[in-house]
């Protein structure tokens, strides 16, 4: 397991935690701004630096992603790919846009 990653997952869960704790309302409309702000801007900037090749990586950055999409009131019922494909928070597809676009960089000759 990658140290950049564990500090990651570490740093964007203690942002969880203040957001838990200082957080009245646990309502979509607060938590999504807060969430895109001040943790997702991390986990892409792992996520596109060092495009995590193995599993445990890859579940240590997603397991930052369940416990934000658990603090979301009324979503606790839904399963975790439900409550992703609800609230937008596809670190996946991140993943994905970074290969493609190192991949063209290649080709291209950059």
């Amino acid at each position: 397991m990658s140290w950049q990653r564990v500090l990651t997952a570490q740093e964007t869960n203690r942002i969880l935690g203040c957001i838990k704790r200082s957080v009245a309302s646990r309502s979509r409309e607060m938590i999504l701004p807060l969430y895109s702000a001040l943790v997702r801007p991390q986990l892409e900037y792992c996520v596109r630096l060092s495009s995590p090749q193995y599993r445990k990586d890859m579940d240590l950055l997603e397991w930052v992603q369940e416990m934000a999409t658990k603090m979301v009131r009324g979503m606790k019922h839904l399963s975790y790919e439900d409550r992703l494909r609800e609230l937008g928070f596809i670190l996946e597809k991140r993943r994905l846009q970074g290969d493609l676009i190192a991949a063209f960089q290649y080709f291209k000759g950059a």
